[in-house]
């Protein structure tokens, strides 16, 4: 049995990270719920919240999550943002090695 996901209900999208060796500190402060990128979040409308999380096995691996109250909400953000959001990517290539969309889901459940 299939089950309707209601898009609406919640979107995550997630991001994976490495840090370039000595940049862990400063990444950690730019891709934190107060960092740059949550405050450019801030400013739109359906925005909920970023996390960052480190792997406790692999401490150079980081995830962020960055939940909206729907696609449509993240994809208005990022037309309205295109500039400031190039802007701050540009910004913090110099801190990272590595960088991955792992991918952008509906929450189930989230009503």
């Amino acid at each position: 049995m299939h089950r309707k996901v209601n898009v609406e209900s919640g979107y995550l999208v997630v991001w994976q990270f490495r840090p370039r060796l000595g940049a862990e500190r400063r990444f950690e402060k730019t891709y934190a719920p107060l960092g740059p990128w949550a405050r450019l979040f801030a400013t739109a409308e359906g925005f909920v919240r970023t996390e960052l999380n480190r792997d406790l096995k692999d401490s150079e691996r980081y995830l962020t999550l960055d939940f909206w109250a729907s696609k449509e909400a993240y994809e208005s953000f990022r037309v309205k943002h295109a500039a400031e959001y190039a802007a701050i990517d540009r910004e913090c290539e110099a801190l990272t090695a590595e960088e991955k969309l792992v991918g952008e889901f509906a929450r189930v459940g989230a009503d």
